[in-house]
């Protein structure tokens, strides 16, 4: 057990030793002026060829990643918009079958055409009452007065 420990914290030891030395180089290639150019001239080099490419692509009439990815999200905006349409669309069918408007526009045309028939016997029964008998003219008209 003695061995596990030792070898453990040797472990340790060595560790923070590599750790402590990386973290110390780093900061001295950091610090050299040589290395610091050399890492921003890579920068702009890295720029510079990716607006490169972004015009070749757009000479070539080739979409670029930022394109496909803009492309991408209108396509996904597009799609839940549509997924909110279709589903405004279920809920006003499903409303529209429960109304069943079929029957209620058919029950209220035979209603009225009932009312019509029974209309059209009325008049038909006024017109046989009447008889064939000439209508008084209006200025020759007599109110009956009921005593």
């Amino acid at each position: 057990m003695s061995d596990d420990t030792e070898s453990e914290g040797l472990r340790e030891r060595l560790t923070k030793q590599s750790e402590d030395t990386l973290g110390k180089l780093t900061e001295d290639l950091l610090a050299n002026p040589l290395v610091s150019g050399a890492i921003a001239r890579a920068f702009e080099a890295r720029e510079k060829a990716t607006t490169a490419q972004e015009a070749a692509f757009g000479a070539l009439n080739i979409p670029t990643a930022a394109d496909i990815e803009r492309l991408t999200r209108r396509v996904r905006s597009v799609s839940q918009r549509l997924e909110g349409i279709e589903d405004g669309i279920d809920r006003l069918d499903e409303r529209l079958s429960t109304l069943d408007l079929g029957a209620t526009i058919d029950g209220r045309l035979e209603a009225i055409e009932g009312q019509l028939t029974a209309i059209t016997h009325e008049l038909s029964s006024l017109h046989r009452g009447l008889g064939e008998t000439e209508p008084v003219p209006a200025h020759q008209e007599r109110l009956k007065v009921t005593g």
